[in-house]
């Protein structure tokens, strides 16, 4: 067809006859075209979640490709997980994930992050032939870390040089008074030396022998010279001898806890409004407290006999991570504190 609208003479040729005697030689290249080692996108890298580590606002992650020397670098995605049922769009939506491009080495560590809270990581392995995505990892970082504030302690409280323990010691009366110390009279009370106004954070206190104490959390305005969960302004749990409260803005609700009870878990959840506590040695919820914040609050400690310990800057245990549905120990009953238990105030 070409031939026959060509502008060129050509020659009347036979062309049976005339390619009888040619042919072409691919020996060669046909060689060359089976010896072609075909480029491929890499094997999907695995992150190694057991070398993973965290700190209140940083974590480091690892991860192992097959074929790594085919890989010309890596790239980290990551974001913050809020909950499975938004995962699906979460995966999809390319404006809500940071980046960090061209990691030549296995391993990267994340800074910025905010304190207990967690995150959906991916890492992704790329080369000329394309690239191929982890599977998503969900990394947490720890909860900020604080020790006992010694310019809020009560004058009797008696601090541990590490400000981890507040003991009772009646005579330590050499600290001056100071508006933001606690005064109140017959209780002691400390506060932690943070005010948190975001991310998830957790902290154990361990009692010992203490029968009588509140844990909780108050706002910076929260009158120091009464009992915390006595005001508007702060939120607690709290025991005398063998009964178990809640108490907020002077109201009062029993709880069911092991009487056992050696450890106090506390979860504060500022993004989401909420304030919970848990028996951590028998994986068990107590209650939560619906709070609307407006203000950051601080960790507050208040003994009556013995002493507390603190435990700050832990990740939140696993079984609180996504915990099902359950009904807080509570019931909705006159206090023990007032009726029967006068001895307590």
């Amino acid at each position: 067809m070409a031939t026959a609208s060509s502008q060129v003479l050509i020659p009347d040729i036979n062309f049976n006859d005339a390619f009888e005697n040619f042919a072409l030689d691919f020996s060669r290249e046909k060689k060359l075209l089976e010896g072609l080692d075909y480029l491929t996108a890499p094997n999907p890298p695995s992150i190694r979640e057991e070398l993973c580590t965290a700190s209140h606002d940083t974590i480091t992650v690892h991860w192992i490709s097959d074929d790594e020397f085919s890989i010309s670098s890596y790239e980290l995605q990551y974001t913050i997980f809020t909950g499975q049922a938004n995962f699906i769009s979460l995966y999809n939506s390319v404006d809500s994930w940071m980046i960090v491009p061209n990691i030549k080495q296995n391993h990267y560590t994340v800074h910025g992050l905010q304190s207990g809270t967690r995150y959906i990581f991916i890492v992704k392995a790329i080369n000329q032939a394309g690239s191929r995505n982890s599977e998503p990892t969900r990394l947490k970082t720890n909860s900020q870390p604080f020790k006992l504030d010694p310019k809020m302690t009560h004058k009797k409280l008696k601090i541990s040089n590490d400000g981890l323990q507040m003991e009772k010691e009646e005579s330590s009366l050499k600290k001056s008074h100071t508006p933001e110390r606690f005064s109140g009279t017959g209780c002691y009370g400390a506060a932690g030396n943070i005010f948190i106004d975001s991310g998830c954070h957790y902290w154990e206190v361990v009692m010992g022998s203490s029968t009588w104490y509140a844990v909780g959390i108050a706002y910076k305005s929260a009158p120091k010279n009464e009992w915390i969960g006595k005001n508007a302004s702060s939120w607690v749990f709290s025991r005398c001898n063998s009964n178990f409260v809640v108490r907020h803005n002077n109201k009062e609700m029993l709880v069911d806890v092991p009487p056992q009870l050696k450890r106090l878990g506390v979860l504060l959840d500022y993004d989401n409004n909420m304030l919970s506590f848990y028996d951590p040695a028998n994986s068990l919820h107590l209650h939560t407290f619906d709070v609307t914040f407006i203000l950051p609050v601080c960790p507050t400690f208040t003994i009556w006999n013995k002493s507390l310990m603190i435990l700050s800057g832990l990740p939140a245990p696993d079984f609180i991570d996504y915990p099902e549905r359950q009904e807080c120990n509570c019931r909705p009953q006159e206090s023990p504190y007032v009726s029967g238990m006068k001895a307590c105030h």
